[in-house]
């Protein structure tokens, strides 16, 4: 047996890896493109080398011994990422597609926006945007580049701010004609307040009661009013005349630009989360992804 430094031929390994996963010697040669002469002598050559038997041989079936069932988890672990890079590696530049995940709100309400600007600029590269608040992992799934809401700590990414967001009062401009007034903090407690249930998630989300409490109004308006599970619902609901919403500047943006939503009073709230560009290391490498990069900077700096 040779010294634990050393490591078997990876063809050995993979001969093993393929049979004892498959629990045939013929099944794993069909696999490989190769005859079951070749799996078993290159088998035999790894036993050889570890010094272990790896499998019982019966007529018509193998099985593995203790020694090869301490092996094949590693192993079978290990083919899998190797075959899961490379098929990235090849997704990412074989092609002209460009990947992106973003949340549904930004996707919907900033991204697509501006996302004619990119193809014009860039018509050879296909986006495609996967809308979703699942965090995906960019260092194995098939994403080139992340735009994420939240504090920007991603250990192990490349990490640039994008957008700060700030927080105010909005309604639909028929609700602010048809009355009551909205002159004052204080005429809020004659209309519905509309609520994102984000902060049932997460503490720091900004809430009416502490817009209220800023302005210097009593916060019992903020204690009743329709409910949401994410803002842009209730940015939604605000556009249909249903109330007035606390809206984040970055997704209110186009709406208040289109007149479909009117900002009301200058107070406004920090938003302690912003919006940040999130790529796996190296992967600015890549002109497409870079090209993206830049554009999105570009936006945000011409904002809204």
């Amino acid at each position: 047996m040779r010294s634990n430094g050393h490591l078997p031929p990876l063809s050995a390994l993979r001969a093993f890896e393929a049979a004892a996963r498959l629990r045939s010697f013929s099944k794993a040669a069909d696999e490989l493109s190769v005859t079951p002469a070749a799996v078993s002598h290159q088998i035999h050559a790894l036993e050889q080398d570890l010094g272990v038997a790896l499998f019982e041989r019966r007529n018509r079936a193998v099985e593995l011994t203790a020694s090869a069932r301490v092996l094949l988890p590693g192993l079978s672990d290990a083919f899998a990422g190797i075959h899961n890079s490379v098929r990235r590696l090849r997704a990412h530049n074989d092609t002209g597609t460009l990947t992106v995940t973003a949340s549904p709100s930004f996707a919907g309400k900033w991204l697509v926006q501006r996302l004619h600007r990119f193809q014009e600029r860039n018509p050879a590269i296909d986006v495609r945007i996967s809308a979703t608040d699942t965090v995906v992992d960019l260092t194995r799934d098939d994403f080139d580049i992340a735009i994420r809401y939240g504090t920007g700590r991603y250990p192990g990414l490349d990490v640039e701010l994008l957008l700060k967001n700030e927080v105010f009062p909005a309604c639909s401009p028929a609700l602010l004609d048809a009355g009551p007034p909205l002159e004052t903090p204080a005429d809020l407690q004659h209309h519905a307040l509309l609520h994102d249930q984000a902060v049932d998630r997460d503490p720091l989300v900004p809430t009416w009661s502490m817009w209220l409490k800023a302005a210097g109004v009593d916060d019992e308006p903020a204690r009743h009013g329709l409910s949401f599970s994410t803002n842009v619902l209730a940015l939604e609901a605000a556009i249909a005349g249903h109330g007035v919403t606390l809206a984040y500047s970055t997704t209110a943006a186009a709406d208040i630009a289109a007149n479909r939503l009117v900002r009301l009073f200058s107070l406004s709230l920090p938003d302690l989360f912003a919006y940040y560009i999130v790529t796996a290391p190296g992967a600015l490498e890549r002109p497409k992804v870079r090209a993206f990069r830049d554009w999105l900077r570009e936006e945000a700096d011409e904002r809204p």
